[in-house]
């Protein structure tokens, strides 16, 4: 994982904690410990990919819990869960809301290893996307209403000729107005123009 990282643990068993802790620190990556979900809640996370180790039956806030609560602030960092009481339901149910894995207690340390490395993956990849959507809206702020409207119609498939006729301008000025929004896009064609409008959710992008 040449990227930094982070593991949290939120467990309230204090030996659970303290071999999870060793056994991730093993393996070169960053981790941090809570006693409680409310205390996690309260915790400051760093800008960097990373996962979070749940126990699923803790005082108060429970894990499953602490994974809806996450939700409902749109936390999306990635969740691994361990149990010592898991049944079938409870790892659907934690499943079916996004978590990475189920584990149950005792579990293989390759096992947590791997569910680790498949988590933070999962959550470097979402924040390049994000990072790149971010990006690419900023490119289509640099646009001008003219351009934004030539691109549209350009997307809709259009020619420069149609697209002068809609506009009630000259095919010159659309070529010219259409080569600005490739340049100020970064698109390399009319199908990568296409897949941007698309990502940026634009009227017409299907």
């Amino acid at each position: 994982m040449e990227q930094e990282s982070a593991v949290y643990i939120v467990d309230d068993d204090s030996a659970v904690r303290i071999a999870v802790d060793r056994l991730i620190r093993s393996v070169g990556l960053k981790v941090r410990s809570f006693v409680s979900a409310d205390e996690f809640l309260r915790a400051t996370l760093p800008p960097i990919p990373g996962c979070l180790i749940l126990d699923v039956r803790m005082p108060g806030t429970s894990g499953i819990d602490l994974q809806n609560e996450l939700a409902k602030r749109d936390i999306q960092l990635p969740v691994i869960f361990i149990t010592g009481h898991g049944d079938i339901p409870m790892a659907v149910q934690a499943m079916k809301a996004g978590a990475v894995d189920f584990l149950t207690k005792p579990f293989r340390d390759q096992n947590l290893l791997d569910a680790i490395q498949r988590a933070i993956i999962r959550d470097r990849n979402r924040r390049k996307e994000l990072e790149d959507l971010l990006e690419l809206r900023q490119r289509f702020r640099l646009l001008t209403r003219r351009e934004r409207e030539v691109m549209q119609l350009v997307v809709a498939g259009m020619l420069n000729k149609q697209i002068g006729a809609e506009l009630g301008t000259s095919e010159t000025t659309v070529k010219i107005h259409r080569g600005q929004v490739m340049h100020k896009m970064q698109a390399e064609s009319v199908p990568d123009l296409v897949r941007m409008t698309a990502k940026l959710g634009l009227p017409g992008s299907g």
